[in-house]
């Protein structure tokens, strides 16, 4: 389902318990919607005792801020706020944000997300249906395609499951 460059990462936050929810193209693919993703994208924790095993876990993936030649790597001050962190790690960017949607944090999202079993461990991911509503927002061309494909997977799981009783995601 997941190259390497992507499970590594995942495999390097569950290893450091870093509380964080995969969003973007990434939570689309752990959903099995049919599209491909460049870039890794989460919404993290910011509280302090998590800003710490993320640092730890970003170290381990040797990420430092892409398009940057200094290579710098982003520190506490960068990660406890709500902005975006755009970094590099070998080959995969890989996006950690601090809120999206309108500010909303990972407490916010927490609601609105399902645990996946990836690589072995549990992973929290934004519904698709959040996901959805947080695409609907974004006016660029890949997200209007990636709108596409969200609200056609949803759809055909609604018709498939119909009288099941069940969440389009069980």
């Amino acid at each position: 389902m997941l190259t390497n460059r992507f499970a590594r990462v995942l495999e390097s936050l569950a290893r450091h318990d870093v509380r964080f929810i995969v969003v973007g193209g990434v939570a689309a693919v752990l959903q099995r919607v049919p599209v491909n993703t460049q870039d890794f994208d989460i919404v993290h924790d910011r509280r302090p005792d998590n800003v710490e095993r993320l640092l730890l876990a970003l170290a381990e993936l040797d990420a430092v801020y892409r398009d940057d030649p200094r290579r710098l790597r982003p520190n506490e001050s960068h990660l406890l706020g709500a902005g975006a962190q755009l970094l590099r790690t070998e080959r995969l960017d890989f996006d950690i944000l601090g809120s999206i949607d309108d500010g909303k944090s990972y407490d916010d999202l927490l609601p609105d997300t399902d645990l996946i079993e990836v690589a072995g461990c549990a992973i929290r991911v934004l519904t698709l249906e959040r996901l959805i509503e947080v695409k609907r927002k974004l006016t660029r061309p890949k997200d209007k395609f990636m709108l596409m494909h969200l609200e056609a997977t949803l759809d055909e799981r609604s018709r498939m499951r119909v009288g099941t009783g069940k969440r389009p995601t069980d």
